[in-house]
């Protein structure tokens, strides 16, 4: 946990779930930058905060909680930010309901005063945002967008510039970057391109020639990637009616690919992004008949999800949170598989061979087989005694 000082007060924040092995704070230089631009700290004016202000990409609830006296309303993909903010709402001794919490899934505000945009490392999980609350926005909104200088790029410029209106930068401070967008409500807009279909190549199981939907913002949702490709032609062959999850599961592909081949199975399709769970959820409608079983859950993990439940975990964890490198993902999928899973239960995980899961499988269930591998990827199983 670590201390954001602004001008006018201090809030003790951390990243949810809190871990002291985790080095990465809950904010950066961009959050910063953005509250002292907000406060006049730069010479300009401040921002009249009084109307309706809403927060779109906090990562970790900093902005939000720093924002709280002005009840903002949050807008985020990410089921670990709303948990974050909600936490470090409560660390800070602020009532939970200062800040209204919507995903970007849910319906947006009717009208915004000021709109601030943490820029997301997914360019079109950004154009799906802006378009959603283009219609929110009216002539004298102000517009900020904050990121790093490595996440803001001309197609994130061109972005602002073509769905709200005319767009310039500031001066880098400490390697952060603002975006300033000056509103043109009446400008055309061509709708937003989201959700995105493509079929899938053959030769990958059950699923080959399946039609797949992706919401914006999902891991290659635009191809297959070459990972999830991999895992598809090493899952294990099941019969009966089992439970099994596909955790972390973005569009769905891999937990579909299940659902085909054993009908007897209910599928349960875990991730942390309302996004990836509405893209699973229409991918498999659109693939299955009307008595195919299956769930569809938004949430931390396998938290949710009761104790010695499970039969059959499949797994292809992120090794990114946002810009950082980190497993910690990966080490809390593979510790909650072990308490979901039954004894005797498995989980199939498929990973980028340097990233060495086998050790901590081996860790954790005292086991670990390697299923298949080429010089990139890896299939490794790991089974509940």
């Amino acid at each position: 946990m670590n201390r954001l000082t602004t001008s006018g007060a201090g809030f003790d924040l951390a990243r949810y779930p809190e871990d002291p092995r985790d080095p990465f704070r809950a904010w950066d230089a961009a959050d910063e930058y953005l509250l002292r631009r907000l406060e006049g700290d730069d010479g300009a004016e401040p921002v009249d905060l009084s109307g309706a202000v809403a927060v779109v990409g906090d990562r970790w609830g900093a902005l939000s909680t720093a924002l709280a006296a002005h009840r903002p309303v949050q807008i985020t993909d990410s089921y670990l930010a709303q948990r974050a903010t909600l936490a470090n709402l409560e660390r800070n001794g602020v009532a939970p309901d200062a800040v209204r919490l919507l995903s970007a899934r849910d319906t947006p505000p009717e009208r915004v005063d000021v709109l601030l945009v943490r820029v997301p490392k997914s360019l079109a999980l950004l154009e799906d945002q802006l378009h959603r609350l283009a219609p929110a926005v009216h002539a004298g909104t102000v517009v900020i967008g904050t990121g790093m200088v490595k996440e803001i790029h001309t197609s994130t410029l061109r972005l602002f510039e073509r769905i709200i209106g005319p767009t310039r930068t500031s001066l880098a401070v400490k390697k952060a970057r603002l975006i300033f967008s000056t509103p043109a409500p009446g400008a055309a807009r061509t709708p937003s391109p989201w959700p995105h279909r493509y079929e899938l190549p053959g030769g990958i199981g059950p699923v080959s020639g399946r039609t797949v939907i992706n919401h914006a913002g999902i891991f290659c949702a635009e191809r297959l990637d070459i990972g999830t490709r991999f895992f598809l032609g090493h899952l294990p062959e099941r019969r009966g009616p089992e439970r099994v999850v596909d955790l972390g599961c973005g569009n769905g592909v891999v937990g579909l690919s299940a659902a085909l081949a054993n009908p007897e199975a209910t599928v349960t399709f875990v991730d942390e992004s309302y996004q990836a769970v509405a893209s699973a959820e229409e991918t498999f409608r659109a693939n299955t008949g009307p008595d195919a079983r299956a769930e569809f859950l938004v949430g931390d993990g396998l938290s949710g999800v009761a104790p010695a439940s499970v039969d059959l975990v499949l797994n292809n964890p992120p090794f990114h949170s946002h810009q950082a490198v980190t497993d910690a993902a990966a080490r809390t999928m593979f510790h909650g598989a072990r308490a979901a899973l039954r004894p005797g239960g498995e989980l199939w995980v498929v990973g980028n061979r340097h990233l060495g899961y086998h050790t901590r499988l081996r860790r954790i269930f005292g086991n670990c087989e390697t299923v298949a591998g080429d010089p990139k990827f890896v299939v490794l199983r790991a089974v509940r005694r």
